[in-house]
């Protein structure tokens, strides 16, 4: 047992020196834990920010000038003037995300209670923007339509009075959602390829044959890799989570690093294995990377960390619950963002290792084929 345990960690030290004089895929990494997770974070905003809009003021009235005024920056650009026979060519130059219509004796109607429509044209093509946008609006006029009101001494009451309480991202920034699950994304990807291309990368350059002439078990050369590129992740996952994550773009971490760091230690065997299970079915690094750009396309989507779960078709749901990614976006946003302890994400740790098991004993399998077709 001392033996085996000595030659993985040996292994391993010469897949980090393997990566080490690899400038790229060094250089990949640091990109990937920083710049990537920052740009996606910033950039990447679903939320309403100097969208186009244009207004056509058929009233003319105080009330619907009040209205005008009200769509202000950052959300909406200064509001175009635009005539009634001006729309459809607008929008369907791509002009404006949102053309506001106030039909005439707007103000007239609405002081004497007769419920005036207002029209709203969207641009459904911009779909994050169109449907957030909307209700924005619609609670931008309904403010200014009461405000004005009840300045009137016109007395209007809503029926209901809705209090909105939003939990775990009080302010709704998408930055904050937008830079954890890119690290997510990139301990995924990096985890399938730092794995899958060291062993490709033995084969190619006709390493293996020297590994098959030591003393060595499948087992243990299969588990040299993933514990050394494995180590060389969490290590980078763990700086980004402190240093870009919270510190950079101000993203609080409300459960415990240690438990989401053990967490990411089992999401790696499973991903790890993965990987090499990919690579056991090529024979290049071209075949590799196309095969595992699916897969990791796949599981970016469909985890949950993209779209919720519940959205998905019910079978596809069963599916995905087969996929460690699944149940570590589950794991990571009830760590990071609800402050869950182990009684609560112990179900996703218990499937995230089930889930590695498997994949690594099937991987064992077919990379023992392998060395077995190498030697002959």
């Amino acid at each position: 047992m001392g033996k085996q345990l000595s030659n993985i960690y040996r292994l391993g030290i010469k897949e980090l020196i393997s990566l080490r004089s690899d400038p790229v895929m060094v250089l990949l990494i640091l990109y990937v834990f920083t710049v990537a997770i920052y740009t996606v974070a910033t950039g990447g905003s679903v939320e309403i920010e100097n969208a186009s809009i244009a207004v056509v003021d058929e009233d003319r009235s105080p009330l619907s000038r009040r209205i005008g005024a009200a769509l202000l920056k950052p959300y909406f650009h200064a509001p175009a003037k635009l005539g009634v026979e001006e729309i459809d060519a607008a929008m369907a130059t791509g002009r404006y995300t949102f053309v506001i219509d106030i039909p005439p004796d707007f103000q007239k109607d609405a002081m004497a209670g007769r419920s005036p429509a207002i029209q709203v044209n969207v641009d459904a093509t911009a779909v994050s923007q169109a449907g957030i946008g909307a209700v924005y609006l619609q609670n931008i006029i309904a403010q200014e339509v009461l405000a004005f009101m009840q300045k009137q001494d016109v007395m209007l009451t809503l029926p209901v009075d809705l209090v909105v309480r939003a939990k775990f991202n009080p302010n709704l920034r998408s930055s904050w959602f937008n830079a954890v699950m890119e690290l997510i994304n990139n301990v995924t990807i990096l985890a399938i390829l730092l794995t899958g291309a060291a062993v490709t990368r033995e084969r190619e350059h006709g390493t293996i044959e020297h590994l098959l002439v030591m003393p060595l078990h499948p087992a243990e050369i299969m588990l040299a890799k993933v514990w050394a590129n494995g180590l060389i992740i969490v290590i980078a996952a763990t700086l980004s989570l402190y240093l870009v994550v919270h510190w950079l773009l101000n993203v609080p971490i409300m459960g415990s690093v240690s438990l989401f760091v053990l967490g990411t230690v089992m999401y790696l065997f499973s991903v790890t294995s993965l990987g090499i299970f990919l690579a056991t079915l090529t024979r290049s690094m071209p075949q590799f990377g196309l095969l595992a750009i699916p897969v990791f396309v796949s599981m970016y989507l469909l985890s949950g960390g993209t779209t919720p779960l519940d959205s998905m078709p019910e079978w596809l749901q069963i599916v995905m619950q087969f996929s460690p990614s699944t149940h570590f976006v589950s794991l990571a946003q009830a760590i990071l963002y609800r402050g869950a302890g182990l009684d609560v994400v112990w179900s996703s740790l218990l499937a995230i290792t089930a889930i590695g098991a498997v994949f690594f004993l099937v991987a064992l399998g077919l990379f023992r084929r392998t060395v077995s077709l190498t030697q002959v």
